[in-house]
């Protein structure tokens, strides 16, 4: 079985993955308690024997009991246990890993506690007593502890010790020592230095070509009867072919080179829907996708950091036209980063930001820009203190997204009607995770990839967030955001997050444009694709073939 990749995963760390391909693979080679499951969109019993059982203690802690099924096993048939949960926990939090990602989002989880009989069996004790910690507490892939941690270095602290850094000197030197074997193993890109408990392992991996999995012989979820979605493992081999250019990847569908093609861009999905002879070879598949396509300002430049500013040039996208020129209408508008399929949470009081360059105009104007004329055109603005500020924009976005070309030409010239020079910076994936990074950029272009379950939105625009790009945050979105994590009901999470996105409308530090539909095209004599909404948008573990009527 031969999927399209539009890039290559650049690593194959599953707690810290970089992009969609990289997650991908990591969900063949790992289990986590709970899964996503893409027919239910929810979260599914996975290495957990059922959802967490839940015990609310006073009014600010909670237990969550969790048990790993009696198959789940490693490779080398050691079972998987509590001990392995705990460790995973403590090593996300190790100094010298970048682990600020899961130092916001598992923060909450403050002990496991083991069950003093079954060592599959534990608790979760969490602080707080939020909705979302019986999904969230479930939702990181679980690493063996006896392959990477041998000598049970970090049995020695608590998690709680991990959570207060920095560590004094001997803890720090031994958490530092698992981590280093940790890194070691990832660098690898070998199964055996870091073997999940997932059904296949990783054959080859030739960069920028192609990564191939082969189903292990002997995985334990092959022993379930029956085998829930989320466990299930029907292709003996994946082989995932790293095709950038989209009409080279439809070429290679068409000649049966790929099997399937994932997030196929909408006129390359018309174009071969609308062929006789690629119909009768190709099946297409549509559905929504919490996927949101997105600008974003960087409010550390002086020029960025009001809101004026950023509304005024919010109005210079025209995500309407921009919907119809690049997903032929397909997709939604939206008014923010939360989908209008969800439809309790979605503040539809709100209308979506319109294409407006006029209203720009006097928006400019309220923050205090002045529009000169020649020999120093376009915008300005006194400072009070040295030279005034000019406005004019460096817009990044990854070069082999085609959406995000259009959307930056589109952007160019409505800014450049109104006198605001627009310089577009196509950038190389790696370089643009370093540009978003170091901020070296003022306006960039990309995906959110969300879901319908969880609505933590610390690591991406609380202030003290180092994966904040934006560098936007305020001590009233900071309290609502810490809030939205803490809710303890849906009707309070509920107006908590409708208050949220009447918020990011009136700071703009971000531009939602518009929800993007999945697309999916196959191979004809496949089946059990299941195309859904959530991410990648198929399931590749529960494809098969099926053999054709001969002509």
């Amino acid at each position: 079985m031969r999927i399209r990749w539009a890039r290559d995963p650049e690593t194959l760390d599953p707690l810290f993955a970089p992009n969609l391909a990289a997650f991908d693979a990591n969900n063949l080679l790992h289990v986590s308690l709970l899964q996503g499951d893409i027919a239910t969109q929810q979260l599914a019993p996975a290495l957990a024997e059922q959802l967490p059982t839940v015990q609310l203690v006073g009014d600010s802690l909670t237990r969550l009991q969790y048990r790993i099924r009696p198959a789940a096993t490693w490779d080398n048939g050691r079972a998987v246990l509590a001990s392995d949960v705990d460790f995973t926990l403590k090593l996300m939090l190790c100094p010298g890993l970048p682990n600020e990602a899961a130092r916001n989002q598992y923060s909450f989880i403050r002990a496991v506690l083991p069950h003093p009989q079954d060592p599959r069996r534990f608790t979760l004790l969490c602080r707080g007593q939020s909705l979302e910690f019986a999904q969230a507490s479930g939702d990181f892939f679980i690493l063996p502890e006896h392959s990477l941690d041998p000598r049970g270095l970090l049995r020695r602290w608590s998690l709680a010790d991990l959570q207060r850094q920095p560590l004094p000197l001997p803890a720090d030197s031994g958490a530092r020592a698992v981590a280093q074997q940790y890194l070691a193993a990832v660098a690898s890109r070998s199964s055996n230095r870091l073997s999940g408990c997932g059904p296949y392992e990783l054959l080859k991996w030739e960069k920028d070509r192609f990564l191939s999995f082969r189903r292990k012989p002997r995985w334990w979820g092959s022993r379930l009867q029956p085998a829930p979605l989320v466990l299930q493992a029907r292709p003996q081999q994946l082989e995932y072919v790293i095709i950038p250019d989209v009409a080279t990847a439809a070429l290679a569908l068409q000649r049966g080179d790929v099997d399937v093609f994932p997030q196929m861009p909408a006129r390359e999905f018309a174009r071969l829907r609308a062929a006789p002879a690629a119909r009768s070879a190709l099946r297409f598949y549509t559905s929504p996708s919490y996927d949101v396509a997105t600008a974003g300002f960087n409010t550390r430049h002086p020029a960025l950091a009001d809101a004026l500013t950023r509304r005024a040039l919010s109005r210079c996208f025209d995500a309407a036209g921009l919907l119809r020129a690049t997903q032929l209408g397909e997709g939604q508008r939206t008014v923010g980063i939360i989908s209008p399929a969800d439809r309790a949470n979605y503040n539809d009081s709100l209308a979506p930001v319109p294409f407006a360059p006029d209203s720009a105009v006097a928006l400019l104007r309220r923050a205090g820009w002045q529009r000169r004329s020649a020999p120093h055109e376009g915008w300005f603005r006194s400072t009070g203190r040295g030279a005034d500020q000019q406005l004019r924009l460096l817009v990044r976005y990854r070069a082999e997204e085609v959406l995000f070309g259009t959307v930056a030409l589109q952007f160019q010239a409505a800014a450049a009607s109104i006198g605001v020079p627009v310089t577009l910076r196509p950038t190389e994936p790696g370089t643009f995770a370093t540009a978003m990074r170091s901020g070296d950029f003022d306006v960039y272009l990309r995906v959110l990839r969300g879901n319908p379950f969880m609505f933590n939105f610390t690591q991406l625009l609380h202030s003290a967030s180092a994966n904040n790009v934006t560098k936007f945050g305020t001590p009233a979105s900071d309290r609502l955001i810490a809030a939205i994590a803490r809710a303890d009901n849906p009707a309070r999470r509920t107006a908590l997050l409708r208050q949220f996105q009447a918020l990011l409308q009136a700071e703009a530090p971000i531009v939602p444009l518009f929800y993007l539909p999945n697309r999916v095209a196959a191979n004809r004599a496949l089946t059990g694709l299941h195309v859904g909404s959530l991410r990648p948008g198929f399931a590749a573990a529960t494809i098969e073939r099926v053999a054709q009527p001969a002509p």
